[in-house]
């Protein structure tokens, strides 16, 4: 009898469990909106999500087409240019080879005096991130303690202090440092968290949250082993602190937030997703970070529900996806993702997924399938209806070890995709190039970075 009173408590057990190891957390929970604002905080909240939704309409783009176009035409001009010249921040032509191999890269990495003019940085996004400023104009503020103790009132020199400030502000750090956040870190708008010229990880504890937030770069750090917080009081700007739920274990949350850019960041391990962007978030550029170790690594819209994913438009490029990956680089519901120029080099499943017919355009990456043939396909759709009308289409891409991309929907002639407005061929062979330097660099004062 006890023996299976045991069994049943057993199978119970794994019932709740096993969708929880193999699942992302937002995309099979459907009151996640009531979780999180279930509190006394909750007119709060809903003002901050009332604004943020007029700032994620003002930032769509209404011709994303176009925006990708102007995209590869400029990566197309400097991979021709740059066997010859690199340029310096003065926007001179500099004879001499230069390490930064992409655009956004060679906007600032060839400066050997990067560390006076870091501000410069907010100029080089491209993609539809591209207006994304963070906290250019404004101070610099000097994280000099790793401590995180005080989710309310945050200790001055701490990274929590720092980024709940008002205004604008350009987060740098004095030492290398690892920060281990006892809960979630909310981000408010006009943020950079810049951590160039020393080491700087995020790891053991809860991941970063940019939550109704506008216009925030996050650059240069490196987050692994991210754990979900388990909620509190927490502040999240200067005027506010409130009960927030538990977190998910996600390394970045983009929740109802616009003009964000990523770039050379290094992530690994985290509990849910490694950046997930939902409820609205659009004009978001994902650029030269390195991706390893992990099961859901990207979800862009959280559920079928939230159609007001439709705005969401996310560039990814440049980046490397690597070792010990295994799905969703992304997965989206409904919005534009323009992938281009990544190399993936490791996938268990597949490498794109998507629901809610959302438009993918796959363009100049290199796609490398594992030896297992059942997981040569790059493409996996997740739906009940017919997906031949979605617009997933592949150009210029590079697959290699049998990897294969199903396209659909219909041919875009009229897009500016076509051969008078791209003249270099097969510009996935320059993958490997435009990658190299991808997730955090190592900079050093008064040297090209």
């Amino acid at each position: 009898m006890a023996k299976a009173v045991y069994n049943l408590l057993l199978s119970l057990c794994l019932v709740v469990v096993i969708p929880t190891l193999q699942a992302n957390i937002l995309e099979n929970t459907t009151t996640y909106v009531e979780q999180h604002f279930g509190t006394v905080d909750d007119e709060y909240w809903k003002e901050r999500a009332s604004v943020a939704r007029k700032l994620s309409e003002n930032a769509y783009f209404p011709d994303p087409h176009a925006l990708t176009r102007n995209f590869t035409l400029t990566v197309q001009k400097d991979i021709a240019s740059s066997k010859k010249i690199r340029r310096s921040l003065s926007g001179k032509q500099v004879e001499g080879p230069c390490e930064a191999t992409n655009p956004i890269d060679r906007c600032w990495r060839c400066d050997p005096d990067w560390e006076s003019n870091r501000q410069k940085l907010a100029d080089c996004v491209q993609g539809f991130g591209r207006k994304t400023t963070g906290g250019k104009g404004g101070p610099i503020y000097v994280v000099t303690d790793p401590s995180d103790n005080d989710m309310v009132n945050p200790k001055p020199g701490t990274i929590r202090h720092a980024v709940t400030r008002n205004g604008p502000l350009w987060i740098i750090f004095s030492h290398s440092m690892s920060i281990r956040l006892n809960e979630e870190l909310m981000v408010s708008s006009n943020k950079t968290i810049d951590g160039r010229g020393v080491d700087v990880y995020f790891n053991k504890g809860a991941g970063i949250t940019v939550q109704y937030a506008n216009n925030v770069i996050i650059h240069g750090i490196k987050i692994r082993d991210i754990v979900p917080g388990n909620g509190g009081l927490i502040r999240d700007s200067e005027e506010h602190y409130g009960f927030r739920t538990r977190s998910d274990g996600d390394g970045i949350s983009i929740f109802g937030a616009s003009n964000i850019w990523i770039d050379h960041v290094s992530m690994r391990k985290c509990s849910d997703g490694i950046i997930d962007a939902i409820m609205g978030s659009t004009a978001i550029t994902i650029s030269n970070s390195h991706f390893t170790d992990h099961n859901d690594v990207m979800l862009f819209g959280a559920n079928e529900q939230h159609t007001i994913d439709k705005v969401m438009q996310i560039t990814l490029a440049f980046n490397h996806f690597g070792k010990r990956l295994i799905q969703r680089m992304p997965r989206a519901r409904y919005g534009f993702v323009h992938v281009v120029n990544n190399d993936y080099t490791h996938w268990e499943m597949y490498a794109i997924g998507g629901s809610s017919n959302p438009t993918i355009i796959s363009e100049g990456n290199r796609f490398v399938a594992p030896d297992d043939n059942n997981a040569k396909e790059i493409t996996k759709r997740v739906t009940n209806d017919d997906w031949k009308d979605w617009q997933w289409r592949s150009m210029d891409d590079v697959f290699e070890n049998g990897a294969f991309f199903i396209q659909s929907g219909p041919e875009m002639k009229t897009r500016p995709f076509g051969l008078k407005d791209m003249i270099t061929p097969k510009p996935g062979s320059y993958v490997q190039r435009l990658t190299r330097y991808a997730g955090s660099l190592k900079c050093r004062v008064g040297e090209p970075c």
